[in-house]
């Protein structure tokens, strides 16, 4: 007999290494190695696609199984989606594709053919017919449209000299930072936070005399530091001031003292007449156009050309031939996305301007590169990788490393992400390619203790239309009062006349039960504003904290505060209908609550006898027929114990009367002293405003201007 031992022979367990699971498990081990070195390729997210279709459909024969091989087979499966899954975990863009139904690519069909095949399947004859995919039409090329004043543009200058791109320079970097992974180090360096540094890039002093505002005007020093930085040759800027400190102004005498001409100014929809009016201001000398729809009315001669983020996939064809020197983006945090089509245009036109820019000197002998600016009070929406698009925007990196500059600059400072002090170096590198971020409270200076901006908005859609119409019909009411009492009084002052014309109109409201008045005009308005000033108050509150939004009417409130949820922000509301408990209640949580964004306010109801002060920014979305009352809800936030700057933000309805009452409201009121050192006023009555508004219409009916 054999000798016994004490050892149990153990049981050798039989595995299968054939069929079509192993190779689908080899293939995934693959991918979830490639995905631990960043985002997989569109080769590898392929394979993705077709390991998980192979899955689904192995585990739908599962059930013609015996139950011993169905156990086994169940369990390699659910092997084979635990690695899909850690790789989706890995690159969360793949979690699409794992019960993605869409038919499978040309390039994904011989792939899977190929894994059959590899695997030894059979394949029936409709798994060997591989169905091309048909050519792609560029749906970008689709949408593209040439107004006409670009037509004329290039008839009007057929010699122009050709655009050569500029050769690309080694962009690896040959030192000791060739070999490394440099992005996430850069964005871990700002996540770190400050550690008590500063948000801004080295800027020389102010000029003594100011040189760059245009005659009549004058910048502040903040802002002059910027110019005089322009001046002397920076060319990329992250401008991340908070609203209020003149950023738009800027931007624009930027290219004036760079001579980035033309220069393109991409921007929210709701601030696009805003630019037009800043440019006006700050650049009078220069023709600024705004890009409508179809471009049909736009000015192709210009210098400065104004479009809304919306519509740049149309324009994209022309704009990017027609050689702009500069390039401006507001709200830049619009492309923090870079995936999105609006981001990926975005970028794809600075990267044209960057290339087609000859490399000549300017007046100063520094390069003439373009001029590059990013605007936005809220760099980061959702986490610190929100800097990659406006870095990329700027030319500092592309999607996978630093460009050539900053990798030289991260060089110079002989650390690499090992060592302890690079992060903090890192930062500091960055920040002074041009990154300058000021808060209202670092200027106060030089900014008054309490300003109102106007805010121009366009208004369209079958509202802004019916807008239009109703003010024709005011105007062509007013006139047809004026000549039946001039018939009547032929030798009567004509602004005597005006004055009575505007007392009946005014009276004839007052009674009007049908809507067909200037009241109902102003509600009109104030209703079609609501979108557009809830979206710039979304802005504003993502980039300063707390703002406090008045309106006079309650369904002009309730159209905001229906936007401001959609924005996901939360508000507090302050009406006419509460009970004193409701009402302190809702302050309570405005000032108290960090979530509460907005508070959503009465402009009669929260006009007197609240503390807002947390907030330092007001949104007035509807005027008041009195510059007193209007002070009333500035004061709200402009208070004893109040740290900043106040702004109010009027949002007027641009080209109706809205307009006429805004600069009524200020020539009763003072500009200077409403805008500048917040003194009080005489009450006045609302119906002076009125009446004066109504006379104002009819005098521009006549032609006339006020005596």
């Amino acid at each position: 007999m054999a000798p016994a031992t004490n050892q149990t022979k153990k049981k050798t367990r039989y595995v299968d290494n054939t069929g079509l699971l192993p190779v689908l498990a080899r293939h995934a081990r693959e991918l979830e190695k490639a995905a631990t070195k960043g985002k997989l390729n569109a080769s590898n997210r392929t394979r993705y696609l077709v390991l998980a279709r192979l899955m689904r459909e192995e585990k739908a024969k599962v059930a013609t199984l015996g139950e011993a091989e169905k156990a086994e087979t169940l369990k390699r499966l659910d092997g084979l989606a635990a690695i899909l899954a850690k790789t989706a975990a890995l690159d969360i863009s793949l979690i699409t594709l794992l019960e993605s139904a869409d038919p499978l690519s040309s390039s994904a069909q011989k792939l899977r053919r190929d894994l059959l095949l590899e695997a030894g399947n059979e394949l029936a004859p409709d798994d060997l017919i591989i169905i091309e995919d048909k050519p792609e039409t560029d749906p970008l090329a689709e949408k593209q449209v040439v107004p006409p004043s670009v037509v004329r543009r290039e008839q009007a200058n057929p010699f122009m000299p050709p655009i050569f791109p500029q050769k690309k320079g080694d962009e690896s970097g040959s030192g000791i930072l060739a070999n490394w992974e440099m992005l996430t180090p850069l964005y871990r360096a700002f996540e770190m936070g400050a550690g008590g540094g500063t948000s801004t890039m080295s800027l020389p002093d102010a000029p003594e005399i100011d040189r760059f505002a245009p005659p009549g005007r004058a910048v502040m020093k903040h802002q002059a530091q910027v110019l005089e930085s322009v001046r002397l040759g920076h060319r990329a800027f992250l401008l991340a001031d908070e609203p209020g400190l003149g950023k738009t102004a800027t931007s624009l005498l930027s290219a004036s003292v760079a001579g980035a001409y033309p220069f393109l100014a991409v921007v929210p929809n709701v601030v696009k007449t805003n630019w037009l009016r800043e440019a006006e201001i700050w650049t009078p000398d220069r023709k600024a156009t705004v890009i409508h729809g179809d471009g049909d009315e736009v000015d192709a001669f210009a210098d400065i050309f104004i479009i809304n983020y919306d519509i740049l996939d149309r324009h994209f064809g022309w704009l990017s031939k027609l050689g702009f020197k500069g390039m401006v983006i507001d709200e830049a945090h619009f492309i923090k996305n870079r995936d999105s089509q609006r981001s990926q245009h975005v970028l794809a036109l600075a990267d044209h301007i960057r290339e087609t820019q000859s490399i000549t000197e300017d007046i100063y002998g520094k390069p003439n590169r373009p001029l590059m600016i990013a605007l936005t009070g809220t760099p980061l929406i959702n986490d610190v990788e929100d800097f990659g698009p406006i870095w990329q925007f700027l030319g500092w990196i592309d999607e996978k490393k630093p460009k050539t500059k900053l990798m030289h600059a991260l060089e110079e400072n002989g650390l690499t992400p090992a060592d302890r002090g690079f992060l903090p170096e890192a930062r500091k590198t960055v920040i002074e390619l041009g990154i300058v971020r000021r808060k209202k409270i670092d200027v106060a200076k030089d900014i008054p203790a309490r300003q109102v901006a106007d805010m121009p908005v366009e208004l369209e859609g079958e509202l802004g239309r019916s807008i239009v119409q109703a003010e024709l019909e005011l105007a062509a009411r007013l006139n047809a009062k004026f000549q039946k009492l001039r018939a009547a009084q032929p030798d009567a002052d004509i602004e005597a006349l005006i004055l009575q014309v505007a007392d009946s109109e005014l009276e004839d409201s007052r009674a009007a039960g049908d809507g067909q008045n200037v009241f109902a005009l102003m509600r009109k308005i104030g209703q079609a504003k609501a979108e557009l000033a809830a979206d710039y108050t979304a802005q504003l509150a993502r980039s300063v904290g707390k703002v406090v939004f008045f309106a006079k009417h309650i369904d002009v409130m309730d159209i905001a505060e229906d936007v401001l949820a959609k924005r996901g922000l939360k508000t507090i509301s302050i009406r006419g209908d509460q009970t004193p408990k409701q009402r302190q209640s809702q302050i309570d949580e405005f000032l108290n609550d960090p979530e509460v964004s907005v508070a959503v306010c009465s402009l009669t109801a929260a006009g007197v006898g609240l503390n807002l002060q947390v907030a330092s920014n007001v949104v007035l979305a509807e005027l008041s027929w009195t510059a007193a009352e209007q002070e009333q809800a500035i004061d709200r936030v402009h208070r004893i114990g109040q740290e900043e700057p106040v702004t109010a933000w009027r949002i007027l309805a641009s080209q109706t009367i809205d307009v006429k009452i805004a600069e009524l409201i200020d020539s009763k009121a003072g500009l200077a002293a409403r805008a500048l050192d917040g003194a009080q006023f005489d009450k006045e009555e609302s119906g002076s405003v009125q009446r004066d508004a109504l006379a104002a219409v009819l005098r521009d009916t006549l032609g006339l201007t006020k005596r």
